[in-house]
């Protein structure tokens, strides 16, 4: 495991404030403040990372994660899944649902013929339990047998925690009473130039992924896990990520640009956590590094922003003006037999983490 990220920090100031109410129940913004200034505001709502303030080279604060300015525009509005925690399967699953022990479970279709982020109202549409815990906030969640079409009454939780390192932690549990899938992540989107400043194109992006999960016009997985060599997908050196979506290729046809799964490169079965992703706005200094123990990570570069919905910043979200990486298992999996398993049954733990660490250069 990284010594990098396991390093013991010192404690961050954990403030709970009002952020409103819903169907008369108060609920409470948590604010993250390390000693250097670095703020990370949580919501329990959907478990939403709702801003992370980071300076520049310069020393200059920006948010660089794309949201809303107040809770109510969550409940009403995070059709983009803004920051939130995607469950109880994130990324896509066919419309013919999955089949486990010998059943069939149908979870609703929420985008088309396909069940998204969990269907019609996924975890990002509930309000998550929230206690303060050392140096952050602890989200939990208890989804019932049959929502969505999910079986099995499935006890989630979220932990983010700040160290003074700069560094974004989000421990996730669960356990279920029946065999169920689970696949969760966090959705948040990054622009490190600011949120709501503009495009992402210039970012320099880097992905430690040799192979991405080919899809098909549904962008559901075929099975093929193909080589991003030769293609616009490979960023295993930074590669500027405007200049690859604009490129020509099957992968990405109908202008829907980058919106894929890298299959992380580490040995098979082996789940420590490592460096998956490092994204760089080279104008501002400021850089995010991801490790992660999960096996994939969803790239999308915002391409359904169409400047309706703005941000924290007053300013209009247009395409291509975050970008969101998404660890977690592969899309489909329940469909993919030889995709690593989604299955979680009773007297098992789901356990997961992923980083975020912010530098500057």
């Amino acid at each position: 495991m990284n010594e990098v990220v396991e390093a013991a920090k010192t404690m961050v100031d954990v403030i709970q404030e009002a952020a409103g109410e819903i169907d008369g129940q108060p609920v409470s913004r948590f604010t993250l403040r390390n000693a250097r200034g670095v703020e990370v505001v949580i919501l329990p709502w959907g478990a939403v990372v709702q801003s992370v303030s980071i300076p520049d080279r310069n020393g200059a604060f920006a948010n660089v994660a794309l949201g809303f300015a107040d809770l109510a525009t969550y409940v009403t509005g995070n059709i983009p899944f803004f920051g939130c925690v995607a469950g109880r399967y994130a990324n896509r699953l066919s419309g013919d649902g999955f089949e486990l022990d010998g059943e069939r479970y149908r979870p609703s279709l929420n985008v088309g013929t396909l069940t998204l982020h969990g269907g019609n109202r996924g975890f990002d549409k509930h309000l998550w339990d929230a206690e303060t815990v050392a140096n952050g906030v602890k989200l939990t969640r208890v989804s019932p047998d049959g929502e969505e079409g999910f079986p099995g009454t499935l006890t989630a939780t979220v932990t983010y925690t700040l160290d003074d390192d700069n560094r974004l932690r989000l421990d996730y549990t669960a356990a279920t009473d029946k065999p169920t899938v689970l696949n969760l992540t966090n959705h948040g989107y990054w622009n490190l130039a600011g949120e709501g400043s503009g495009s992402t194109g210039g970012h320099l992006l880097t992905v430690n992924a040799s192979r991405f999960t080919e899809t098909d016009a549904d962008q559901l997985p075929t099975g093929d896990l193909a080589p991003v060599e030769g293609t616009p997908l490979d960023f295993r050196a930074p590669a500027r990520f405007g200049e690859r979506t604009r490129q020509d290729h099957p992968q990405l046809r109908l202008g829907l640009g980058i919106d894929h799964n890298f299959v992380l490169d580490r040995p098979e079965g082996d789940a420590s956590l490592i460096e998956a992703v490092r994204l760089q706005d080279p104008a501002s200094g400021r850089t995010l590094t991801v490790w992660t123990t999960e096996p994939g990570v969803q790239v999308y570069g915002g391409n359904h922003l169409h400047g309706d919905l703005y941000g924290t910043s007053g300013r209009a979200y247009r395409q291509g003006d975050g970008i969101a990486l998404e660890t977690q298992h592969f899309p489909d999996s329940p469909n993919q037999p030889a995709f690593p398993s989604t299955v979680l049954r009773p007297g098992e733990q789901f356990i997961s983490t992923t980083v975020f660490g912010f530098t500057v250069e």
